[in-house]
C-alpha cells in the first residue's frame, strides 16, 4: 500500500507540478517538520488590482476548467498505475469527486496573486485591466481557455508526427538498434 501511495503521489506531481513538494509525499514519509514559510507580504493595493485583473480574466473559472481537463489525462496514468480489479474505476471515480471538493476558484486565485505579483509591476497590472477592460479584452478572456487547449492540442499533433519521423529516421539509419528493438519485444500471443 505504501509503495501504492508513493506512485500516486508521484503521478499527481507530474499532473499538479505546483504542488508543494510536501503534499506530494505519503503522509507517513512527510518528515515532522510542519514549519510553513509564508509568501512575503503584497502591497494591499497592488493586489486589490491584481485580484481586479483576475476576475476580469476569469482566472479562479479558467484555473477550475483546466484542472477538469487534466482529469481526462490523468485517468488513464491512474488507471494504469493501479492493479486491475472492479474496485479500480470507483477508486479513481471518488478520487476526483474528494479531490475536486478540496479545491476552488478562490482558492486558485489565492494561489494565483502572488504570482502575478512577481512577474508584473503595479502599472503593468493596471495596463492589463485597462486592457481587459476593452472588448478585444474581453475576447481574448472568453477564447483563453479554448485558444490553449486547441493550442496544445495542435502542438500533441505536430510533435507526435516529428517524433514518429525521428524514430523511424534514426531506426533506418543504425539497422544494429531497429534489430535490438525488434529482438527484445516479446512475441505476439495468439488471439
Amino acid at each position: 500500500m505504501k509503495k501504492l501511495t508513493m506512485a500516486l503521489c508521484v503521478i499527481l506531481g507530474a499532473f499538479f507540478p505546483g504542488l508543494p513538494a510536501s503534499s506530494q509525499v505519503a503522509p507517513s514519509a512527510q518528515s515532522q517538520d510542519t514549519t510553513v514559510t509564508e509568501a512575503p507580504k503584497i502591497d494591499p493595493l497592488k493586489e486589490k488590482d491584481i485580484r481586479k485583473l483576475l476576475e476580469l480574466t476569469h482566472a479562479g473559472a479558467t484555473a477550475m476548467q483546466t484542472i477538469k481537463n487534466m482529469e481526462g489525462s490523468m485517468h488513464p496514468v491512474l488507471e494504469h498505475s493501479l492493479p486491475a480489479g472492479e474496485y479500480r474505476e470507483k477508486l479513481i471515480n471518488l478520487f476526483f469527486e474528494k479531490f475536486n471538493s478540496k479545491i476552488s476558484a478562490e482558492q486558485m486565485v489565492d494561489l494565483i496573486v502572488p504570482v502575478y505579483d512577481k512577474y508584473f509591476s503595479d502599472q503593468e497590472i493596471k495596463d492589463l485591466i485597462a486592457f481587459y477592460q476593452t472588448p478585444t479584452g474581453q475576447k481574448m478572456s472568453s477564447v483563453q481557455t479554448q485558444l490553449a487547449a486547441d493550442l496544445l492540442k495542435s502542438g500533441q499533433t505536430f510533435g507526435g508526427m516529428i517524433g514518429r519521423q525521428t524514430m523511424l529516421e534514426i531506426l533506418d539509419e543504425h539497422p544494429d538498434i531497429k534489430q535490438a528493438l525488434e529482438n527484445a519485444r516479446p512475441p505476439m500471443q495468439p488471439r
